[in-house]
């Protein structure tokens, strides 16, 4: 997973060593609506993950997002109350905290070497936010604002923190409109409104390593197939599993489903 991507989204990624050739792909070749595509690397989903490893694969790679809604309409859009990054604008902490915060958040169930990882790069992670252009709220003398949030205390536990970095109340949604302006910005191609329907595995060296999604485009209704030497899936959450949730009606959890049904490994 590229450095820097909100720990909120599910973000999975899965490298195929084969070499990327036309007329690979185990499929019938012979449909007339079915179009295949080759790029370096395929992101499934253009949330705040989606969109961020973008962003850090370019220049170097081709890079295609594909996402059954318009970027802008992500559920990274519904966070109001900001970022957590141990920037001590306001006051003392340290990225130490944090990670407490985290692991203790997760009733100790969190991997905390990844707590640990998040804790560390996300001050850098807000950095790269703001210098893209995110307008987030400031301090009297010009630096990032930060405000309490739900479970940010210093020296572990002891007393509440400001430590979240926000945007008014609309954090998510500025995150989305910077991502995606820079993502213009670059030349990101994105797919927008094709559902992707399953993951393609090729058997290379002996072992089945995937190589390519099935999209379905709600245009049309036609397939396309998107070939990628690297595969990240950043499809979010799935609250709609539940009777009750705050989630938006598209988090149903079809790309967690896509990663079980190949027998790959997913992480809570």
């Amino acid at each position: 997973m590229p450095s820097r991507i909100s720990s909120k989204s599910i973000a999975i990624i899965l490298s195929s060593s084969n070499p990327v050739r036309e007329n690979q792909l185990p499929l019938n070749e012979h449909g007339t609506n079915t179009h295949y595509h080759q790029h370096d690397i395929v992101i499934v989903g253009a949330g705040g993950a989606g969109m961020r490893a973008a962003i850090e694969a370019v220049p170097h790679l081709k890079t295609a997002v594909i996402s059954k809604l318009f970027p802008t309409r992500s559920h990274t859009g519904a966070a109001q109350g900001g970022m957590a990054a141990a920037l001590a604008n306001v006051e003392e902490d340290s990225w130490e905290w944090h990670t407490f915060d985290t692991v203790k958040g997760g009733d100790y169930l969190v991997d905390q070497d990844a707590a640990e990882i998040l804790a560390k790069e996300s001050v850098q992670a807000v950095i790269d936010l703001e210098n893209m252009g995110l307008p987030f709220n400031r301090t009297p003398d010009g630096k990032i604002d930060q405000r309490r949030f739900g479970g940010h205390t210093r020296d572990h536990g002891k007393a509440p923190v400001r430590r979240s970095c926000y945007a008014a109340d609309r954090t998510g949604h500025m995150i989305l409109q910077t991502l995606y302006q820079t993502c213009v910005k670059l030349g990101i191609e994105f797919f927008n409104e094709f559902y992707v329907l399953d993951l393609v595995m090729t058997e290379y060296n002996g072992e089945q390593r995937p190589s390519a999604v099935v999209a379905f485009e709600l245009a049309t209704g036609d397939i396309h197939v998107f070939q990628g030497k690297s595969i990240v899936f950043a499809t979010g959450g799935f609250g709609k599993i539940y009777k009750t949730t705050s989630n938006a009606h598209t988090l149903t959890g079809d790309g967690v489903g896509i990663i079980w049904r190949k027998g790959l490994p997913l992480e809570d």
